[in-house]
């Protein structure tokens, strides 16, 4: 699916199911507004963003299981949390590194370690 690239159809479901913004997912993909408005209907983003686009999926879907409702998932992101320095999960998504710390953090509320 990355090396075929991420058709804008599969985003904007992404991006729907999600309800992040056009500026939100920007922030979180790293790249410009319009290199995700610009793109139509079955047009594919490059494998390098197809990638991300990819690893933020995961991490919504990781979400969405382990919380078992969408809009709990949803709150949660947005919401300072102790474990990220008083940080939102929502603002570590932008590098890999702090997408892995993201979904570390969910998987010990799957395990049910304080966090």
């Amino acid at each position: 699916m990355i090396r075929k690239g991420i058709s804008k159809n599969d985003f904007e479901r992404f991006k729907g199911k999600t309800g992040l913004d056009y500026d939100q997912l920007a922030n979180a993909l790293s790249v410009a507004r319009a290199t995700l408005i610009n793109k139509k209907g079955d047009e594919k983003f490059n494998q390098a963003l197809s990638e991300r686009i990819i690893s933020l999926a995961d991490i919504y879907s990781y979400g969405y299981e382990v919380f078992e409702d969408i809009e709990r998932f949803n709150h949660w992101i947005f919401r300072p949390n102790q474990a990220l320095g008083n940080e939102r999960p929502f603002d570590f998504l932008d590098n890999q590194f702090g997408r892995e710390e993201v979904k570390n953090l969910i998987g010990r509320i799957d395990y049910g370690v304080y966090s």
